[in-house]
């Protein structure tokens, strides 16, 4: 089977990522598979360091017959027998070369993001008509690919992101390299969350939580792990500000940004995942898959990965004192920190494997030709 996988955003992010680890699984799994990124993208630079076969295509506007007359040669030259676009503004490129050439390649769309524009204009109908099935990483983003496109719910599939479940594996994992570094006590209970610093993550309602549980536990530490994206230093400085404000910034460790998360995991007691709106959530599937319990916002793509009561609790999107009672409860019980941790590790193998994603993947693949 040989495999074309596009992907032709500038930016880096979970959509840019996924289609990086989708080409690598292929690849692991003798899959003949080749990449289409746009020249000196991030996703171009991290996939020549994996020696992928690349294609690059100056593709922004809908409508670019070089890039068009590129790909037609190219599918020509090479016989692929599946495509998969990363992402919907691809499908402008790839659907018209299909179409005028009368190709019956079987085509698929892989969804990261929701779409607020409704499109099902007449062109757009055209483009999506050639598109065999759409994978929806959330059960949010399968609704949405419904609501918004002309895709009907036989061609919209539930396919979970994927997280390697081996690599974040408590078993594997000092606990204690991550504590000592930042001076964490064995008896003391270590709360953190891992987002980037981007309105809508939550920062706000976890400094809320912190304010309200450090007074009342003197044996809690609070860790933030992340950064600002560019343009969004300010937001990270407000935050920081805040923390001043309601005099809890020496509670608070702030790592910036760190590597090491299946380190930084395995020293958190308790995992806190604040965020408005996911589509669905790496960084909790990867704190599931570390045997963390959680306290999560119940909103959107997070509802695919926590279960309250098992994994999590689930706490009022945007409700600062909501997460800090949920939070206290675990803070509280050793025996449901237990708990919650064994069931998170078990849904996280079950569900969110990277191995069984590609299993999957590569099945629909083969159905479709």
């Amino acid at each position: 089977m040989r495999v074309l996988f596009t992907c032709l955003s500038q930016s880096w992010g979970g959509m840019e990522m996924y289609a990086l680890t989708t080409v690598k699984q292929l690849l692991k799994h003798n899959i003949e598979t080749e990449l289409v990124c746009f020249p000196d993208s991030r996703l171009h630079e991290e996939a020549a360091k994996e020696n992928i076969t690349i294609h690059t295509f100056r593709f922004k506007s809908y409508i670019n017959l070089s890039a068009t007359s590129k790909l037609s040669s190219l599918i020509k030259k090479n016989s692929y027998d599946v495509i998969e676009c990363g992402g919907s503004k691809d499908l402008w490129l790839v659907v018209p070369v299909l179409k005028l050439s009368g190709s019956t390649i079987p085509l698929f769309l892989s969804k990261q993001m929701a779409s607020f524009i409704v499109k099902k204009d007449f062109m757009h109908r055209w483009i999506y008509s050639r598109v065999s099935k759409a994978f929806a990483i959330s059960n949010m983003i399968a609704k949405n690919l419904e609501e918004t496109t002309p895709l009907t719910k036989d061609k919209i599939v539930l396919l979970h992101n994927a997280i390697d479940t081996t690599k974040f594996d408590p078993a594997k994992i000092d606990r204690t390299k991550v504590r000592k570094e930042f001076s964490i006590a064995d008896d003391q209970i270590l709360i953190g969350m891992i987002a980037r610093f981007s309105p809508g993550k939550g920062h706000e309602e976890f400094l809320t939580a912190v304010n309200q549980l450090s007074d009342s536990h003197s044996n809690v530490r609070f860790m933030i792990v992340g950064e600002a994206s560019r343009g969004e230093e300010s937001y990270a400085q407000k935050i920081k500000s805040l923390a001043g404000e309601l005099n809890i910034l020496d509670k608070i460790i702030f790592t910036g940004f760190r590597k090491d998360t299946p380190e930084i995991l395995a020293a958190l007691d308790i995992f806190i995942f604040p965020s408005h709106d996911e589509a669905f959530g790496i960084a909790l599937a990867e704190a599931l898959s570390m045997g963390k319990p959680s306290v999560c916002s119940n909103f959107a793509g997070v509802l695919d990965i926590a279960v309250d009561n098992e994994t999590s609790y689930l706490f009022e999107k945007g409700n600062g004192i909501d997460l800090a009672t949920k939070t206290e409860l675990l803070v509280n019980s050793k025996e449901t920190r237990e708990r919650f941790s064994n069931a998170a590790r078990k849904r996280a193998v079950e569900m969110f494997d990277i191995e069984l994603f590609t299993e999957k993947l590569i099945n629909h693949f083969k159905l479709s030709r």
